[in-house]
């Protein structure tokens, strides 16, 4: 790590002591971006990067005691700082470690910000971004940390960009595994399932390695079940209950469409559960689901509309919304990603559940073991969850589900060979990804 010092006269003027000597890292080995050297004054809440030559002269109080290493920070995060020793900060909560992947792409670009203005862990928790690359994005990743500076975020304390997972899952307690490689022409489902997949094999193996021990993982890349799966299996020491699959864009999406058909706003509607994968064999469940606290059967009377429609609409929004202007649902999904964690750290209004694609082993309904499998989920707000065992079942919702369940053991036997179960074999029965993800 290459250390950048004001020059002495500077360091006189400014009053600073050897031990607040300010940290500046340059990366040319495509592994870290490059920034300039910053100062930040006691008395002002942020100031940003700036050349030596460029800083203006403020007293600031020496402080004892060796520096904070922050050796792949960028920029103004990595100024060294007490979050007690600040009057406005003593009462926040201990700073949190956040890890994002595909940090550079357009669903990042929403999210990033959502997490620094405190929209989903709230206005008193400090938070940490680690942001993971690649080679192709860097620059790109560089231009995020910037914009993240520029915003003034005063719970965003600590930013660091690099392409390799084992720096940024670091101490992580959350895992924000977005990036992924999309489906280009011709590619078959097998054939992405197995690029993927070996993307997060490695993360999983990453994660294993350098993450806290509890730390909440939620994926977000293509296929997100499968490669769920794929990345617990490589995470032994990890519990695989804290892993989830992203299928909460496809609840809202449920909940919209249901409230429209009512006539009611979507608050109204609530026990939305999507069942299965995230794919067009994905289950909307309207058996389970309410509008005012009363059965959508019951408010709904067009049950051919339920049963032929409904599923259908949800399952193509994507697609629609690609047609409309030309861009995949980046916003909404970004949107989804923090609706799924305050579900998780928020307790769960009595008697309602919300949708992840979770870990089925033990499960309560039924469904095969050992996959990633969307369920209704409740929380206490601890980040934990339990399955909802008070759903019924009729012969359409269970053979909806049978199609979907052998769907995703297909695709297990499709990348058996990343989770350590032999020798793969692909039968994928149809190709069944969802518009928006080629």
């Amino acid at each position: 790590m290459a250390v950048a010092e004001f020059p002495s006269s500077l360091k006189s003027q400014l009053n600073l002591s050897s031990t607040t000597a300010f940290q500046a890292n340059r990366f040319y080995n495509h592994r870290r971006c490059s920034f300039r050297p910053f100062y930040r004054a006691r008395s002002s809440p942020i100031t940003c990067s700036v050349a030596p030559n460029q800083v203006e002269a403020a007293p600031v109080a020496a402080k004892t005691g060796e520096p904070k290493s922050k050796s792949d920070c960028y920029g103004v995060f990595c100024l060294t700082y007490d979050l007690k020793d600040e009057e406005e900060t003593t009462s926040w909560k201990k700073m949190i470690n956040i890890a994002v992947s595909g940090a550079a792409g357009m669903i990042s670009n929403h999210l990033l910000f959502k997490l620094a203005a405190g929209e989903v862990f709230g206005p008193d928790q400090p938070i940490a971004l680690k942001l993971l690359g690649s080679e192709r994005s860097l620059q790109a990743l560089e231009g995020v940390a910037m914009e993240l500076e520029d915003s003034l975020f005063p719970l965003l304390r600590e930013v660091v960009i690099s392409i390799d997972p084992y720096e940024v899952f670091q101490d992580a307690d959350w895992a924000l595994l977005i990036g992924a490689k999309p489906r280009g022409p011709g590619m078959e489902r097998a054939g992405l399932l197995d690029i993927n997949g070996q993307i997060f094999a490695e993360q999983g193996k990453a994660l294993n390695a350098v993450a806290s021990p509890n730390v909440k993982v939620i994926v977000v890349g293509n296929p997100c079940n499968t490669n769920a799966l794929i990345c617990l299996k490589n995470a032994p020491k990890i519990p695989a209950k804290n892993f989830h699959a992203l299928t909460r864009l496809d609840e809202n999406r449920a909940k919209c469409q249901l409230a429209l058909k009512a006539g009611v706003f979507y608050d109204q509607v609530s026990n939305m559960t999507i069942w299965g994968n995230h794919s067009t064999t994905q289950v909307p469940d309207f058996l389970n689901a309410r509008i005012n606290g009363l059965p959508v059967k019951e408010v709904i009377k067009d049950h051919r509309w339920l049963e032929e429609e409904f599923t259908e609409k949800v399952q193509k929004r994507g697609g629609v919304l690609i047609e409309k202007w030309g861009r995949s649902s980046a916003a909404s999904t970004s949107v989804s990603i923090v609706d799924a964690i305050r579900s998780l750290i928020t307790p769960t209004p009595e008697g309602d559940w919300f949708s992840s694609g979770v870990y089925s082993t033990g499960n309560p309904y039924g469904i095969a073991e050992d996959i990633v499998f969307s369920m209704p989920c409740r929380s206490k707000g601890d980040g934990d969850y339990e399955l909802v065992k008070d759903v019924i079942f009729d012969d359409y919702l269970r053979k909806r589900i049978a199609k979907t369940e052998a769907e995703l053991l297909a695709e297990k036997r499709c990348v058996a060979h990343l989770t350590g179960e032999g020798i793969a074999v692909c039968d994928l029965p149809e190709d069944t990804m969802l518009p928006g993800e080629m």
